[in-house]
């Protein structure tokens, strides 16, 4: 099929672009119209080394022929079927392998759409847990500073980015935040886990002699914070975290919608860290970012806590239109298939000390101030330019970009977080065209 040279529609008005600066943008668009393995294709016939999978969903590559034949005999031969009183095989089979991959002790599956409606989910299923077994006092969320659950009104309540916040007005009632592990003064230039913030999990004490054990439901985390900036757990952290709640009786949730699938080496951040939580959400690699679709991951005391009462009654008050959809099933189980098949998690894994040796030759460069990196996930700081910003982070990614590299920005930070069917090569071309970048910064 030809490549279609324009660069876009006539009229670029009609799309409110999500978490873009619109009016920019539409002055000078940028299009991807193909994509296949690590690189996507420009309308003006140029490969771009896709640097972040995506948008940290692509952990598989693009296009990759299992997922794209899945995604096509399914939509012929079964295209939707209801998830609220009937069933498809596919949605059963995708949970069972789901659960054979998730760390030992999550034996349940609940099918969402995006990580958002994960967490919104998660935290909903918190609660009536609680309340299921006779202490509905347990209504409490606490979320983390500079944490990022997605954008419904749940996952903004218990997240902390502040510009995700401050124009939705006062959020859910009762959450509280414990203090983010960003600590630049002990920890710059750490290669993995830093050694230092361990003890700011024991803030969650403090919250607790506050508010009281009794009125906490659940506590949120992202076992490595990654929308904000890539920010790592200090050594003993979620041990900690793990322990405190299991002391009080609090659930513990890891948001994995970013660890999830491989980004660390493992299948979890949960096998990565050897932390058990009570409940993981995903979403983004399940699919691999081409449908659509998250999950939430429970243990069997959570589910069994539903599976009361006379059998024709519905347990859980809760679901989606599109929970567990036949073509999103196909794709995830295509997806699986994949990384388990081509030895993608295993493949991160390896590379995972040359990754980390890449990222940080760039220290040094122009207005570097930090570098963090664990598995395949890396993290560059840059100064942020005085009265303006975000700025100096956002013109290293058009410069990127025309440099034919894919990167994300968030804050001064670039984040980098590549397919994890990249080799040796693919690595030194990133981070060689990331090191021109920064030397003609501003």
């Amino acid at each position: 099929m030809a490549l279609d040279r324009n660069p876009g529609p006539n009229d670029l008005s009609a799309f409110w672009m999500p978490f873009t600066a619109n009016r920019q943008f539409k002055k000078a668009p940028r299009m991807f119209v193909g994509a296949s393995g690590m690189y996507y294709k420009t309308a003006d016939g140029r490969d771009v080394l896709d640097g972040t999978a995506g948008l940290w969903c692509c952990n598989a590559g693009h296009c990759r022929p299992k997922i794209t034949e899945a995604i096509q005999k399914q939509a012929a031969e079964l295209d939707y079927a209801p998830a609220f009183q009937m069933g498809h095989p596919k949605a059963f089979e995708l949970a069972s392998a789901l659960r054979d991959m998730a760390p030992e002790g999550m034996e349940h599956v609940f099918f969402t759409n995006s990580g958002s409606e994960s967490v919104d989910t998660a935290l909903k299923i918190a609660i009536a847990y609680h309340r299921a077994r006779g202490e509905g006092a347990r209504t409490r969320l606490i979320g983390r500073e500079r944490g990022y659950h997605g954008v419904n009104f749940g996952g903004i309540s218990v997240g902390g980015i502040v510009n995700n916040r401050k124009m939705f007005g006062t959020l859910l009632a009762g959450v509280d935040h414990l203090p983010h592990t960003h600590l630049p003064d002990q920890n710059s230039f750490t290669r993995g886990q830093p050694e230092h913030g361990a003890h700011l999990a024991d803030d969650l004490e403090r919250i607790v002699a506050l508010h009281g054990a009794e009125t906490i439901a659940a506590v949120i985390v992202e076992p490595m914070a990654g929308s904000t900036g890539v920010l790592m757990p200090p050594r003993g952290y979620l041990e900690r975290l793990r322990e405190i709640c299991t002391k009080h009786g609090i659930l513990l949730i890891f948001d994995e919608v970013i660890t999830g699938f491989g980004r660390l080496g493992s299948p979890f951040a949960a096998d990565h860290f050897g932390v058990l939580p009570d409940m993981m959400t995903v979403a983004k690699g399940l699919t691999n970012g081409v449908i659509p679709m998250g999950a939430v991951l429970t243990t069997p005391a959570i589910h069994d806590a539903f599976m009361q009462g006379p059998e024709h009654v519905i347990e859980l008050f809760h679901g989606y239109t599109y929970s567990g959809n036949p073509i999103a099933s196909a794709a995830g189980i295509a997806t699986l298939q994949t990384y388990r098949e081509e030895g993608l998690f295993e493949n991160a894994a390896a590379l995972a000390p040359y990754w980390e040796d890449a990222l940080h030759s760039l220290r040094g460069l122009p207005h570097v101030i930090d570098i963090r990196n664990m598995g395949l996930i890396g993290a560059v700081e840059l100064e942020p330019i005085a009265g303006e910003p975000t700025k100096r982070a956002f013109t290293a990614f058009l410069n990127a970009y025309e440099k034919n590299l894919l990167v994300r920005t968030t804050g001064d930070i670039i984040a980098i977080s590549p397919p994890l069917m990249i080799d040796k090569a693919q690595i030194d071309e990133l981070f060689g065209k990331l090191s021109d970048v920064l030397k003609t910064l501003d």
